[in-house]
């Protein structure tokens, strides 16, 4: 009997994808639209833990014990991960086995590659680290999204409009009819997937085009870095990129990461996320969604 129930709460732990709806209500039951990013580089994180084993993976677990409660994904950005090899991705790997099952994954790896290498990509992301989700960079065209489209309840988030400077060198490039570059790219990507497997990563600090991206996919999820020491207002991304299921994920990373460095860091973290978070509960009870 006993081994029976340990293997009932094993299988309680297996994490399951997340829908769209499942997304929703974890938003309405926590009243927070917050995305932790998990770029957690070796040389920030408290000296006290690079005595331990697996420092990464100590760092993680004690961020996501101290934010779980206000956060509703983690966002691993996977280069601060196989940038170390073997290791690295050991570090992924447990880190993404301990977030709690009701936590929605992004691996934020922006891959974009042809057919059956991204189909492989995909699988790698979705079989074998099993994330619900995983951005890509739509440049090479519809084969290198679609394999990720063709997975059960896992997401593409299709890089639209970035808020690093380099996104004004192609991204904001005018056609013949006046038409930037990002819009041609909602347009087509759109007719790929669905708001039930598609997002798109649309950068804070440019606001008012937050606004323009939402009139040519109204329904699909924004995922929204750039919040906090990047310097994009949360007030500015939900006046412009709101619609009526939320449709925003809004990411935070270097804020809550290293809100301290010292023994406090846990502490610190969760005064950090639960601020965040009471501003979201503000806004979505003004929005009238909670």
């Amino acid at each position: 009997m006993t081994s029976f129930l340990l293997l009932l709460y094993y299988l309680n732990q297996i994490k399951t994808s997340m829908t769209r709806q499942q997304l929703i209500t974890e938003i309405k039951n926590k009243k927070s639209f917050l995305c932790v990013g998990l770029d957690t580089d070796l040389t920030k994180i408290p000296k006290h833990l690079l005595d331990l084993e697996d420092p990464i993976f100590e760092f993680n677990k004690a961020i996501i014990d101290a934010t779980k409660d206000y956060c509703v994904a983690y966002k691993p950005n996977i280069a601060f991960y196989e940038c170390m090899g073997k290791k690295g991705w050991e570090s992924l790997e447990k880190t993404l086995n301990y977030i709690p099952k009701n936590i929605f994954t992004i691996a934020d790896a922006k891959r974009g590659d042809i057919g059956n290498t991204s189909n492989y990509y995909a699988k790698t992301f979705f079989e074998y680290l099993n994330c619900d989700s995983v951005t890509i960079a739509p440049y090479m065209g519809e084969d290198s999204v679609t394999p990720f489209l063709e997975f059960e309840d896992k997401w593409a988030i299709v890089l639209a409009l970035t808020s690093n400077k380099g996104a004004l060198d192609f991204q904001l490039i005018k056609d013949e009819n006046g038409k930037e570059l990002f819009k041609s790219v909602l347009e087509k990507t759109s007719t790929w997937g669905t708001p039930e497997n598609l997002m798109y990563v649309v950068g804070a600090t440019r606001a008012e085009q937050i606004g323009e991206v939402r009139k040519v996919v109204p329904q699909h999820f924004f995922l929204v870095p750039g919040v906090g020491a990047q310097g994009g207002s949360l007030e500015d991304v939900c006046n412009y990129g709101w619609n009526s299921d939320c449709g925003l994920l809004v990411n935070s990373s270097r804020a809550i990461l290293y809100a301290s460095s010292n023994l406090d860091f846990t502490e610190k973290a969760t005064l950090e996320a639960q601020k965040i978070q009471s501003e979201m509960e503000v806004i979505l009870k003004a929005k009238k969604f909670i």
